[in-house]
């Protein structure tokens, strides 16, 4: 019999923990009463979208086959690249892409003196003009506060433009500096520089090592926005980052030398355990590459920049992206990241304002100072159940390095299709999941707010990069609401028909769709007494009402007009409708079918890609 241990000197036996979790469960109807109690194991744990199951409770059992991870600074990095934070606190870096470059000054200036020490600089004709940098960085320490340039669709000339202007001030740049090329990201992502890889790579390595700066990101987030799973971002970061490495031994830089122009940058969402896990992979993973490659062990730390994900926002009710956010930043605090990148949560709607930079760099500042999160090193470091999901996500991501070796590289897994076809495979197993709003968003697919006022924001350049968030779909029906409401047949007093009433009218709001409800009934004629000659109606009540009296009111209804009926609800024989709804519905194709029959047809999924799209 074993024993889990709980808290103290009081240990319970497993069985004991699988006997009260099966009652519970049995009550629930989520366990059938001839399953063994054993199977609240399967019915509790839960599977990431790289098949990975997350248990419900962490056991000594579930680390028994893990490799050592290791102490913090120390190989193989599972446990951080460093022994300590400096100072306990994480690099807060901001990122910066508003073209007009005097309010991005002050606004530069503003995140600097309010807590941010570093800077993310996008440079391009959809963001910052290179020809602007002495503009933009007038006032800021250079030499104190690192800086990170992007320019995907020009990388080598906004890196040249940076160090003209490094140049130009006679400045030493701040250690964690970074001309930020990462050609096969753009390349990814779309963008296309008309210049051979190795040239990008060799020219822009010798400029910055001739400064004693880094001259790499490893931007990995290119994956994570295009659907990539955990473990798929991960296998394209080593794989990128081999790369690069590979044409700078080429060019006759040593492994170490190579090593130390690189920095990676992953995606953090709200998937709080899974986020501290694939940064803890990352790096072990890594570590593991570089070993193979003959690189010294000082030299195997990943340094890592973590940035809250992107695609997991919401331009509807987006107050709830600084939950999100906040909760992805405590993760990649917790999970090692060296700099953490909060974005603002109006990012889905424009230009960022003051506001929402000042909470996104904040977010940190509460949890550094205030929650102590980058106090203690590795703090997730030893839980059963982190441990073991660092572990499958290290061999998954390992297993998704060989197959893009196995076509000969993250260049060509690109071309022939084959590393963005896997991708996509994820994402639609991904919008399938919040089809069905297993994979629920507060405020889009979940307790919608029909009449709020989004916040007016500056509109992204033209030219910025089209983006589907995870929540697109729906997005698409909230920018598209319909006039005509649903009616709601309620059954019974308000106590008996609230439940239903709820979850049905928070479904036909995520899709844009008003209801009216009848109120407290009793009978057929007092629903159609309230009837509005709604095209569509929806019985809502209890089992019972809908038992005795459900069958007379649908014909009653049809009478009186209506053209569509559904039910809340699980189907109910001898109840004949057009149509139910419960949990597990798959909420998009119910909600497309319900506004076609209210007249206001279908918005199309290239649409929604469309009205999703921000930078």
């Amino acid at each position: 019999m074993s024993e889990l241990s709980l808290s103290g000197d009081a240990t319970y036996s497993r069985e004991a923990w699988e006997k009260s979790a099966a009652a519970v469960l049995r009550k629930s109807g989520r366990l059938k009463e001839d399953q063994p109690d054993a199977a609240v194991w399967d019915a509790l744990a839960t599977r990431t979208l790289d098949d990975i199951a997350v248990t419900p409770l962490g056991t000594p059992e579930l680390v028994a086959d893990v490799a050592d991870p290791g102490l913090p600074g120390q190989a193989p990095y599972v446990r951080g690249a460093q022994a300590r934070r400096t100072d306990g606190a994480w690099d807060v870096r901001v990122l910066h892409e508003d073209p007009d470059a005097t309010k991005a000054a002050e606004a530069i200036l503003t995140d600097l003196e309010n807590g941010a020490t570093s800077l993310w600089l996008r440079l391009g004709p959809e963001a910052l003009d290179p020809a602007a940098l002495a503009t933009v960085l007038d006032r800021v320490f250079v030499d104190l506060a690192p800086v990170v340039i992007e320019g995907r669709a020009d990388a080598l000339g906004a890196a040249d433009a940076f160090c003209r202007y490094l140049d130009e001030r006679a400045v030493t740049p701040a250690p964690g500096t970074n001309l930020g090329l990462d050609p096969i990201g753009a390349t990814l992502r779309g963008y296309g520089s008309g210049l051979h890889l190795e040239t990008v790579v060799v020219e822009g390595a010798r400029k910055a090592a001739g400064r004693g700066i880094a001259a790499f990101v490893v931007d990995a987030t290119a994956a994570h926005d295009a659907g990539a799973s955990d473990a798929q971002e991960i296998g394209y970061a080593l794989a990128v980052g081999a790369a690069y490495l590979r044409i700078l031994a080429g060019a006759g830089f040593s492994v170490d030398e190579a090593l130390a122009l690189v920095e990676f940058r992953f995606a953090a969402t709200d998937e709080q355990f899974t986020t501290i896990a694939k940064l803890r992979a990352a790096r072990r993973t890594w570590n593991r590459l570089t070993e193979l490659s003959g690189a010294a062990d000082v030299s195997r730390g990943q340094v890592q920049h973590a940035v809250t994900s992107r695609v997991m926002l919401s331009k509807y009710d987006p107050w709830v992206n600084m939950l999100r956010t906040t909760v992805a930043a405590f993760a990649a605090g917790v999970g090692g990241a060296a700099s953490v990148t909060v974005l603002p949560f109006d990012a889905p709607l424009g230009l960022p304002d003051g506001f929402s930079r000042r909470i996104a760099r904040n977010t940190s500042s509460l949890l550094i100072a205030e929650s102590h999160v980058a106090a203690v090193t590795d703090p997730a470091g030893g839980a059963y159940a982190v441990e073991r999901i660092t572990d499958d996500l290290a061999r998954a991501g390992w297993v998704e390095l060989g197959r893009i070796e196995a076509v000969g590289g993250v260049r060509d897994a690109i071309e022939d299709g084959s590393l963005t076809a896997r991708h996509a495979a994820v994402a639609r197993e991904r919008e399938a999941q919040i089809a069905r709003r297993e994979r629920p968003m507060t405020g889009l697919s979940e307790f919608p707010n029909l009449r709020e006022v989004l916040p007016e924001r500056t509109p992204y350049p033209e030219g910025a990069e089209p983006l589907q968030r995870w929540g697109a779909a729906f997005e698409a029906l909230r920018d598209n609401p319909v006039a005509t409401p649903v009616f709601l047949a309620t059954m019974g007093p308000v106590s008996a028909h609230t439940a239903r009433v709820t979850f049905i009218a928070n479904l036909l709001a995520a899709g844009g769709i008003e209801t009216v409800a009848a109120g407290a009934t009793s009978s057929v004629d007092e629903v159609l007494a309230a009837y509005d000659g709604a095209p569509v109606v929806c019985l809502a009540g209890p089992d019972s009402a809908y038992a005795a009296w459900g069958a007379d009111l649908v014909t009653a209804l049809r009478e009186a007009g209506a053209q569509w009926v559904i039910l809340a609800g699980k189907p109910v024989d001898g109840l004949e409708v057009d149509g139910t709804a419960a949990m597990g519905v798959d909420a998009l194709t119910f909600l497309h079918e319900t506004r076609g029959r209210l007249g206001a047809g279908s918005v199309a999924t290239a649409a929604a890609g469309e009205n999703g799209a921000d930078a």
